[in-house]
């Protein structure tokens, strides 16, 4: 019998994750444009330099629930579903560029910091396009990103589980 997830929350004690204040900047400006739907996309970088480009997607996840409820119970507002249009240009220009996909960021709207469970669900399934990329969530209120802290980075340690730093803006 496999455990039961639960919501993975930011390791305070850890070490932040530094990430160019410019792609940071991005991501949150993203997730406020959106509101009150979550946005979605991928961060691409090379070794050394993870976080170089960002690559916006579409949330198309109020679309499929509208198509069928039953298999998609959840809208865009409480859930993602890549657009696998967007994704897959993102892996051609992030190719074309020398890089590849680090890291796959969504926000949570009016909700915390911390890796869902349905969120483990979907970077731990079989079909998932990109299970070495670092997972990212940007939180947003009604009006504006809270603070910098609003963002964390979830990557997998030696036994394959998530855990949650901080995200550090920082000048290049």
């Amino acid at each position: 019998m496999v455990a039961a997830l639960e919501k993975i929350q930011v390791d305070e004690r850890a070490s932040p994750v530094a990430i160019p204040r410019q792609l940071l900047s991005e991501l949150c400006a993203h997730a406020l444009e959106t509101r009150p739907e979550e946005c979605c996309g991928l961060l691409t970088g090379v070794e050394g330099d993870p976080f170089r480009t960002v690559h916006r997607c579409r949330n198309t996840m109020t679309q499929q629930h509208k198509k069928d409820p039953q298999a998609y119970p959840r809208d865009g507002t409480q859930a993602y579903y890549m657009s696998e249009v967007d994704y897959l240009r993102a892996m051609q220009e992030a190719e074309q560029q020398g890089e590849r996909i680090t890291a796959v960021y969504h926000s949570h709207v009016s909700a915390g910091v911390y890796l869902s469970e349905m969120d483990q669900d979907f970077a731990n399934h079989e079909l998932f396009p990109f299970p070495d990329a670092a997972q990212i969530v940007v939180a947003v209120g009604d009006r504006a990103v809270a603070h910098l802290q609003s963002a964390a980075i979830f990557e997998r340690d030696a036994a394959g589980m998530f855990r949650g730093r901080r995200l550090e803006a920082v000048d290049p």
